[in-house]
């Protein structure tokens, strides 16, 4: 490949108690995670000509053109933008989209990067959606958002497979498990499979233990050609195959509730462009805004069959020194959550790859999926990522 467009950089920022560590506004969170990934990278930000973003702050007003107010916030002039926002699978889209841009010549270097303060300005307000388009045949019946989609998707695969709410607490305490390894992550008091149980009801069968964290977050990641890469002496992170779904917002619309097409058809695409096949994945970083989500993930994925996934996760089988590594920093269940995660499925995903993910380091990861998941169970975007 003569222009091969690989990860080079990844940078986030400290959290305490799920706040940003020196706090500051929206563009400065994004400007520091920004100057992290590049100094990663080896790579001045004068060299940037590609910015993608995603993100809810700033609407209505300058978040409107988030790659233009950006932009200019961090004086960079791109000739490649894309500020795709199909909600936190939008980061897995963005390399995607950023690997076409470096491989067709429409830039060299492309800059990744979110961020959100949201814990810190209490603006979690998704319920207060207005009721119009497709949203006025659910939030005028006072659904919550999002917890009560995912909450229908949950009971109805129960229904259809006898999944049970013990087999989704099985996620919820591996990951803390993984948590429990890493100093940066919000959440690391272990949890067994009562607490998940008894904690607070949020919306049936959901609990409060079963629904990820909502905190602060900023990252990052750059991505150029490898011969710009090793010109530079940077660290490669090859991408082998990429994929990307959506197929509703309102859940009402959701083709079966018990099934995750956007992640099939996400993942179907992203294994055939890399051509190998699922034995070949050491490590899964896929989302986890709540516990049915990972479960309806790992079908999709193909990793199980359809209403196999409780089987699959039992046994703390994705925990530490079980068989199937998955969401090694916690995940948003218990390492963070800022509105959307996806970025940091693949921030964390570089990190293992490269070996430097510290007490939770996975031995001999040599390929890794990350898979990221958006709205309402409603988009699905897939990245395969190899460190040769």
């Amino acid at each position: 490949m003569g222009r091969e467009a690989v990860i080079v950089g990844v940078g986030d920022l400290p959290l305490n108690g799920g706040r940003i560590v020196g706090g500051g506004s929206i563009l400065q969170v994004q400007a520091r995670a920004a100057k992290a990934a590049l100094d990663d990278a080896r790579i001045p930000m004068s060299d940037v000509d590609g910015l993608l973003v995603a993100g809810l702050w700033g609407v209505p007003g300058p978040g409107l053109l988030p790659s233009v107010t950006l932009g200019e916030y961090l004086g960079i002039h791109p000739r490649f933008a894309d500020s795709t926002n199909i909600g936190g699978a939008a980061f897995e889209a963005h390399v995607a989209h950023a690997a076409m841009a470096i491989e067709m010549g429409y830039c060299d270097v492309a800059l990744i990067v979110y961020g959100s303060n949201q814990k810190s300005e209490r603006s979690r307000t998704l319920g207060g959606r207005p009721p119009i388009l497709t949203m006025q045949f659910e939030n005028v019946w006072g659904i919550p958002q999002p917890v009560g989609g995912y909450a229908l998707a949950a009971r109805r695969h129960m229904h259809e497979f006898g999944t049970t709410e013990e087999q989704l607490a099985e996620i919820a305490v591996a990951t803390r498990g993984w948590a429990a390894l890493n100093p940066a992550a919000t959440m690391r008091d272990p949890i067994t499979i009562d607490d998940v149980m008894n904690s607070t009801p949020i919306s049936d069968p959901l609990k409060l233990l079963d629904c990820c964290l909502v905190t602060d977050g900023a990252g990052a990641i750059v991505m150029t050609t490898a011969d710009n890469a090793r010109a530079h002496g940077s660290t490669i992170t090859h991408i082998r195959g990429y994929g990307e779904a959506h197929t509703h917002w309102s859940i009402g619309a959701m083709p079966d509730l018990a099934r995750l097409t956007a992640a099939e058809m996400a993942s179907r695409r992203a294994f055939e462009m890399a051509g190998i096949t699922h034995d070949a994945i050491d490590l899964v970083e896929c989302y986890d805004s709540f516990t049915i989500t990972v479960l309806m993930t790992l079908e999709a994925l193909g990793f199980c069959k359809p209403g196999e996934g409780g089987a699959f996760v039992s046994g703390q089988r994705t925990a530490p020194g079980g068989e199937f590594p998955m969401n090694t920093n916690g995940g948003g269940l218990s390492y963070c959550h800022p509105g959307m995660y996806g970025i940091f499925l693949l921030i964390e995903a570089v990190r293992q790859l490269r070996g430097e993910a510290g007490a939770r380091q996975v031995q001999n990861v040599e390929t890794a999926l990350v898979h990221g998941t958006g709205g309402t169970l409603s988009s699905g975007a897939t990245v395969i990522l190899a460190n040769n």
